[in-house]
């Protein structure tokens, strides 16, 4: 839940009938901030395209694909159910996988050329595709498209992502039962795939993927973002790192050399470093392309989701990089040979002419080379043998959360400058929202979603909401503009974006872009506090008791905060709090300061961000507890212990006695040759040696030492 003070607005709930024959009506859910939202009624939601020409939204799951009305989420057409065949179920399970994984999961909706919606599913782990047409919503199934092999997982756990360009499909998927072979493939169109002589992935992990237009006389170019094993380290264990690759939508393969495979297939590491800490962040879960000016796509950045590599450590960091960063170094970079593992000397001697992986262009077209089909085999060669790249591209976090993991990222542009919106779903349901002024990141709302706990697998903007996508339901949530900022405090936060709290009003407004530093946009709100002068809260405590003094900044800065307290104390920080054991040492003033990072502050110093007053409890108002008697309670359990044991033996003692006693009356049975007549018998009773009680599988009246 949110611990930003957000006042509680009138919920809008719709339900959501799905139709399977007969009409189904689900539970609605309640949403937040004038939002609209509903359980689906299916399980394993995890697909969402938005079709702008007719403002409906797909939605697939497990054996269903829904189309809704996007401004309410209410139904559209009656739902359309693509299950997977009791045979196949049962081959899926009889090659041993689990009976949860053989139904038929929809992993990929995308709109083609000819406006039909092209949708696949893992189908029992044998991946299959079809078309939807979306006036009548039914589901055709052609011949000649309908293996999925290499644009659906057949495994539905398994991470893969699509894109298309002009119509035309691209994808990054596992492409074979065991899921250990992978590819990158135009899977519509002229196909063109990668090639295998060579391993250009190593164990993958896709992300996302993205279409960047380019400039007129240039080739568009579709990103794709992965994580995989880095083969260019020598280490004993396996090193997971981030790469970005890049393939032209003009690549139609090579004559001789690289038939119908990728000729442009580049690729690089991306680093996500936090120098002053040096905390790298290597595990990347999600990244999503926004044009800071609109109309520009020299203005692309790539706002990208990691977390650490160490399980068990909740972190979340978010790395912003340009697409002049990126092409820098795809264009410049060095490349590594990755059949001798070694990095290439880069010279100008050893990378032939025209560069390895450039795509075609209005100064490559004045060479003669039209298509890369007109690309040379030596030029062909040398980009199959060195697909990765020696340069990195480097960016520092812009904001740093821990408790937390986000598992999407979107962004909205501000006013057509280098400002953004953030919108971050967690693995809790939540939604958050966070401005990106120059380096300054701060925390504007946290808005709980649904009322069970699952996480966010889909974020899409749509005219001023998001629709936020579940495994079971589905949000949509104004986010733009001042006023979805409800409160004073919340408004403030949000001054970076040109919104000031009207007093007259008591509504957020929109103002300047960015505010003078001399005004503090805290001060309008009457509470007396300002952004750096916080009231001291005073706290009476215990000796002995152990205190959390909570320092919520709003700006997501990825530097640590700084605590000032007295000495002799005994603390622990965790994260920006601070853990306090009281002892008379401990009492006194308590002051956290954190730094906004960035170039949008109101100064440059470390901003006083809480402060406590820590007072002891005044003991005569219980009663004063005399010293020696605080003693007492450990010689009381010492007596209770040692009477225990007391009791315990003298029951154990009567116990053994009274069975001895049984024996010894006991007169056994005698036959006419004078032998007991259960002699021969296996005894499996206590038996009594000298006052020893002894479990034993031994006949009685044997030897006492096989006993003993």
């Amino acid at each position: 839940m949110s611990l930003l003070n957000m006042p509680t607005t009138c919920f809008m709930a719709v339900i959501l009938c799905l139709t399977t024959g007969s009409t189904r009506c689900q539970t609605a859910i309640p949403n937040v901030h004038g939002g609209v939202g509903a359980v689906l009624g299916v399980s394993n939601a995890s697909v969402l395209l938005q079709d702008p020409s007719s403002e409906t939204l797909y939605l697939g799951a497990r054996g269903s694909i829904l189309a809704l009305h996007t401004s309410n989420l209410t139904w559209k057409h009656p739902s359309i159910k693509w299950e997977a065949t009791e045979k196949e179920r049962k081959s899926c399970m009889g090659k041993g996988k689990r009976e949860d994984d053989c139904y038929n999961y929809i992993c990929l909706l995308e709109v083609l050329k000819d406006g039909r919606i092209y949708v696949c599913g893992s189908y029992a782990y044998d991946p299959q595709c079809g078309f939807i047409d979306p006036v009548t919503f039914t589901l055709v199934k052609e011949e000649g498209d309908k293996v999925g092999k290499g644009k659906c997982p057949y495994d539905p756990r398994q991470p893969h992502t699509a894109v298309t360009a002009d119509g035309v499909l691209y994808t990054a998927s596992p492409s074979n039962f065991w899921g250990t072979e992978f590819d990158i493939t135009r899977a519509t169109g002229q196909q063109v795939r990668m090639d295998r002589s060579i391993n250009w992935l190593s164990d993958p992990e896709f992300v996302s993927s993205a279409l960047v237009r380019e400039s007129p006389g240039d080739d568009d170019k579709i990103y794709f973002f992965f994580t995989e094993n880095a083969i260019e380290y020598d280490l004993y264990t396996k090193v997971r790192v981030t790469r970005v690759a890049r393939v032209c939508k003009g690549d139609v393969g090579g004559s001789k050399t690289l038939q119908k495979r990728w000729t442009s297939f580049l690729k690089a590491q991306l680093v996500c470093r936090d120098q002053d800490r040096g905390q790298y962040y290597t595990v990347l879960t999600h990244a999503y392309p926004l044009e800071h000016r609109l109309g520009d796509p020299s203005s692309t950045h790539f706002y990208t989701l990691f977390t650490s590599q160490w399980k068990g450590e909740r972190v979340s960091a978010v790395c912003v990089y340009s697409l002049a960063d990126i092409t820098k170094v795809f264009a410049t970079g060095g490349f590594r040979d990755m059949k001798r593992n070694c990095v290439n000397s880069g010279s100008s001697e050893s990378v032939p002419d025209p560069r390895p992986g450039q795509c075609i262009n209005d100064d490559l077209r004045a060479q003669g080379y039209n298509s890369s089909f007109d690309m040379p085999d030596r030029v062909l060669q040398f980009a199959k043998e060195h697909p990765l790249l020696t340069s990195t591209v480097d960016a520092a976090p812009l904001l740093v959360r821990r408790g937390t993991t986000y598992t999407r990222i979107t962004a909205t542009n501000i006013s057509n400058s280098d400002s953004a919106l953030l919108h971050l779903g967690t693995d809790q349901g939540e939604l958050h929202s966070v401005s990106i002024v120059g380096r300054t990141a701060t925390l504007l709302q946290e808005i709980p979603l649904t009322t069970s706990v699952e996480p966010v697998n889909n974020i899409l903007i749509h005219q001023g909401h998001v629709v936020v996508g579940s495994p079971s339901s589905l949000s949509r949530v104004p986010v733009e503009g001042c006023r979805v900022y409800s409160s004073c405090q919340v408004c403030a936060r949000a001054a970076g974006l040109g919104c000031v709290w009207d007093v007259n009003k008591r509504a957020c407004v929109a103002d300047s872009p960015v505010q003078r530093e001399s005004e503090d946009p805290l001060k309008v709100c009457g509470t007396g506090e300002g952004r750096c002068s916080p009231v001291v809260k005073e706290l009476r405590v215990k000796k002995g008791l152990v205190v959390l003094l909570p320092c919520d900044h709003p700006h997501l800065s990825p530097l640590p905060c700084v605590w000032e307290h007295p000495q002799g104390r005994h603390t622990q920080q965790h994260h920006s709090h601070l853990e306090v054991t009281v002892s008379g040492s401990s009492l006194g003033l308590y002051s956290c300061r954190c730094s906004a990072q960035g170039d949008y502050s109101w100064g440059s110093e470390p901003c006083l961000t809480a402060s406590y007053q820590l007072i002891m409890e005044d003991l005569s108002v219980e009663g004063r507890v005399d010293p020696g008697l605080r003693r007492s309670p450990v010689w009381v359990y010492i007596s209770c212990v040692l009477l225990g044991v007391l009791v315990g033996a003298l029951g154990a003692t009567v116990f053994l006695k009274r069975l001895c006693w049984r024996a010894a009356q006991h007169t056994p049975l005698v036959d006419g040759n004078g032998r007991g007549a259960n002699q021969g018998q296996q005894g499996r009773g206590p038996t009594c040696y000298e006052n020893k009680l002894v479990m034993s599988d031994t006949p009685v009246g044997q030897s006492g030492e096989s006993v003993l």
